[in-house]
């Protein structure tokens, strides 16, 4: 006989059956994603709202393939791309996700450091701190957390941080669509050419196809021991991280548009972006948006720093045993990677975007390889993949090249209004 849940214990066990999509939508909406989209919101209005929709669109086939070939395999991504493709060419594919990671880190704790100053400095009258010392301690902070393992609490809490934002930034983009007094075409202006377009781009859908991301995913599937009877669940899950993404990303994009976009205001410096939260939160807008970037950042950092030695871990086939000499070394090392910004100097914002934009260099690869594993009969059995579901990895394939030179062509234009 079931026994009867209480209402607490029914929301505990909802979230218990999506942590994966949680951990997508965690790892997807934060200070990355935010950049993103308000640097495009700022610059083009919803005129790049559909690499957003493309791209959560392609990126759920990709979680329900991976997830069914990790169940089915009862082997996480990178070992099965080692075992049929051999070790130089998933060395490759590692060592181009670690570039993202470490990346990821130095944009992400620049434009947290940047924030948090910002907010220092009008908030308060304290003028003993400077970036290098708010970045030291946050660094501290979560090496600290992982060193003592006690850093559960610590993500529940920025997560909180996080789902206010994006709350905000939810109610932000209805005030805009109702009292902006603007029509729905003037959200959608031309394109301006030679104004980083297809960087910005690259980072939209890197930010949301993010390859460090499909990769955890199939450590996830792993970690939370689904079997061939959680295959519609698994569906289920990643359907309902790619909506969310979706609906939060757009929310952050309309809210940019509103504030930034019709007010002409340039997004150059992360402090540029604290007025994208104006219109609904008025003189708290700083402080919401500084308390978001923290909680984001925070929170988006922590996986990154276990990412590199689970992505070891998941290469070998061994036990990912983070109390190890060496894990623990490289967590270190990332972490400390992340004050390079504070320190000497640089622009977080599109140092972030560049690291978003990085990711389609070896989504084609990720793609191609899901597809050929996905239909070996020997691997797979009596689960190969159906003709509807070759067909959208197909177009995803496709789509993948695409960003791939799109993301070229715009690291060029990138460096040529540079130099």
């Amino acid at each position: 006989m079931a026994k009867n849940l209480s209402f607490l214990d029914t929301i505990k066990k909802k979230f218990k059956d999506f942590g994966p999509a949680f951990f997508i939508i965690g790892y997807v909406v934060g200070t990355g994603s935010v950049t993103s989209m308000v640097v495009s919101g700022a610059k083009f209005g919803l005129s790049l709202a559909w690499a957003l929709l493309l791209s959560c669109f392609f990126t759920y086939f990709l979680l329900v393939s991976i997830s069914k070939l990790t169940i089915v395999s009862g082997h996480t991504l990178m070992f099965n791309f080692k075992k049929t493709f051999g070790k130089p060419i998933t060395i490759f594919i590692i060592t181009a996700l670690v570039i993202s990671i470490v990346s990821s880190v130095i944009g992400v704790m620049g434009v947290v450091a940047e924030v948090t100053m910002e907010w220092i400095s009008v908030k308060t009258s304290i003028s003993f701190l400077n970036k290098p010392i708010i970045a030291v301690f946050f660094t501290a902070l979560l090496i600290g957390l992982f060193w003592t393992g006690k850093h559960g609490n610590f993500i529940k809490a920025m997560s909180v941080m996080v789902g206010f934002m994006a709350l905000s930034f939810l109610f932000t983009s209805i005030m805009v669509l109702k009292e902006s007094g603007k029509s729905i075409l003037d959200f959608f202006p031309e394109l301006p050419t030679g104004d980083n377009t297809g960087l910005i781009i690259a980072g939209i859908v890197g930010t949301t196809m993010a390859g460090v991301a499909l990769a955890s995913r199939s450590i996830l599937v792993q970690e939370e021991n689904w079997g061939i009877n959680d295959l519609k669940k698994e569906n289920k899950d990643a359907k309902s991280a790619m909506v969310l993404t979706f609906l939060i990303s757009l929310a952050i994009m309309i809210s940019a548009t509103g504030t930034l976009y019709f007010s002409s205001t340039k997004v150059d410096d992360a402090t540029d972006m604290m007025s994208a939260l104006g219109p609904w939160a008025g003189d708290f807008a700083l402080s919401l948006f500084t308390l978001g970037i923290i909680g984001a950042g925070l929170s988006s950092i922590f996986p990154n720093l276990l990412l590199f030695p689970w992505l070891i871990a998941d290469y070998s086939g061994k036990p990912r045993n983070m109390k190890k000499p060496l894990f623990k070394l490289i967590v270190v090392l990332v972490a400390l990677s992340g004050l390079i910004v504070p320190v000497l100097g640089g622009k977080p914002v599109w140092i972030l975007i560049a690291s978003q934009a990085f990711s389609p260099f070896v989504m084609p690869l990720i793609t191609l390889f899901l597809i050929i594993l996905l239909n070996k009969s020997e691997l797979m059995k009596t689960f190969k993949t159906s003709l509807w579901m070759n067909i959208a990895l197909g177009a995803t394939f496709v789509f993948n090249c695409f960003m791939l030179y799109v993301s070229i062509t715009g690291f060029a234009e990138f460096f040529k209004y540079r130099t």
